[in-house]
């Protein structure tokens, strides 16, 4: 065995070495970021809920609202479209400020239900998203099929929420309910197999692959997100 042989192999147990430990810390790193965004929204919503100057700012005028609704999908259209341009902490700041300003939007949950509700919610959607999260990661099925469905399936769920926001129809909008937390539970499971192949095919923990798992931990956080939402308005005890 010549020297240059003994090189690539010790060049490509080096890589392998590089893979094994970038994997889990990006993976790590998705759950982090995921888990602290969540944390910002929740303290968010609280905070505002519980003051009505700022409450009053947001909900009683109809310019603010559209601005932070528009502000919110610039934002998560933005670190997608841009992530290969921008810094990865121009891309954290823009999860964060996502993050704040979702919670500002989600604060009337807490003049609408019951705080005990919302959390008794919270912890099932936890519970849930935990369950599907480990499927996604553990499973040896691929479902690349399946999200291609769900990603349909998610697009005629808006516009049917779109055509209820005119009908206003209560019952039409619990089977939406059911109907979004079947997707979202599904997306939570293709999200993570996706996420954690991506992570699989990154030679090192470089800024690159960061960029990668933030816009995975921002995948989970939106999946999270929504399972809260359409679960609360089926299990929610309003006020």
């Amino acid at each position: 065995m010549n020297y240059n042989e003994l090189n690539f192999q010790g060049l490509q147990t080096e890589r392998q070495w590089d893979i094994s430990e970038a994997f889990p810390v990006l993976m790590r790193k998705v759950y982090v970021w995921m888990t602290l965004a969540l944390a910002i929204t929740g303290f968010t919503a609280y905070g505002v809920a519980t003051s009505p100057g700022i409450l009053q700012v947001i909900y009683g005028n109809q310019v603010i609202m559209w601005v932070l609704v528009i502000a919110e999908l610039a934002l998560v259209f933005g670190v997608n479209a841009a992530i290969n341009r921008i810094s990865l902490t121009t891309a954290t700041l823009m999860f964060i400020l996502y993050s704040v300003i979702n919670g500002a939007l989600f604060s009337s949950i807490f003049l609408i239900y019951t705080a005990s509700s919302i959390a008794t919610v919270f912890f099932i959607t936890a519970g849930t998203f935990g369950v599907m999260a480990l499927i996604g990661y553990t499973t040896k099925t691929d479902l690349s099929s399946m999200g291609k469905i769900l990603f349909m399936a998610l697009i005629g769920l808006v516009i049917a929420t779109v055509v209820n926001m005119f009908i206003k129809s209560n019952g039409f909008m619990m089977i939406l309910s059911y109907v979004g937390v079947l997707i979202f539970v599904g997306l939570t499971a293709y999200d993570t197999q996706r996420i954690k192949n991506m992570l699989l095919e990154v030679p090192d923990a470089s800024e690159g692959a960061q960029k990668v798992a933030l816009l995975g931990a921002l995948a989970l956080y939106l999946d999270f997100i929504n399972l809260f939402i359409y679960l609360l308005r089926i299990f929610g005890r309003r006020e």
